[in-house]
């Protein structure tokens, strides 16, 4: 199936992922259905971002969708699974205004920025806890910078455990990895 088959985002609506206690972050309708059918100012919006590699390194990809309202995906080759999924995260935000909630499967991204291991990269001057080049850091600096900045919150969902929006962000991951995909553009669903 290509990406741009009719309605290649045709599927069995599953329940939209909790909302942490006490917090209200979205419309009833983006509750109710998973997605912002109406925008309000200020309304987070779920994006949810995956990445992907055919062999680690190898040609690799990444894709985002927000639910009901749009999709973008890339690749590069060679690449690495951890990179892809920093990149579809950078562009995502580098190209969505508003705050937003990243939904990724990938500890690396989410912990990165709920754990705070960006502060450590930076007070050790870009080395890791083993005092090793943080990898990616083409990528992390200018997406750090952009978070440093913006309004946006990250959360992590089990991969390939059936939450329909992940399922969508993989396949556009893995079809771009394979040379279907936006190339960067931000399409409407």
């Amino acid at each position: 199936m290509s990406l741009f088959d009719p309605d290649p985002f045709s599927f069995e609506e599953q329940p939209p992922l909790e909302e942490p206690p006490g917090e209200v972050r979205s419309s009833e309708a983006d509750r109710a259905s998973g997605a912002d059918e109406v925008r309000e100012p200020g309304v987070r919006r779920k994006v949810f971002t995956d990445g992907a590699c055919k062999g680690n390194p190898g040609p690799g990809g990444w894709g985002w969708v927000i639910p009901g309202e749009s999709w973008s995906s890339g690749a590069e080759d060679p690449s690495t699974n951890q990179r892809m999924e920093v990149h579809a995260v950078l562009h995502a935000i580098q190209n969505l205004e508003g705050p937003l909630e990243i939904v990724s499967d990938s500890t690396y991204v989410v912990n990165c920025f709920n754990d705070g291991w960006w502060k450590g990269w930076e007070k050790r001057g870009w080395k890791n806890s083993q005092k090793k080049p943080v990898a990616n850091q083409d990528l992390w600096k200018p997406l750090i910078d952009l978070y440093k900045t913006r309004d946006v919150t990250f959360r992590w969902v089990k991969g390939h455990a059936g939450n329909t929006w992940n399922d969508k962000a993989d396949e556009l991951a893995v079809a771009a990895s394979q040379g279907d995909g936006a190339n960067g553009e931000v399409c409407p669903l």
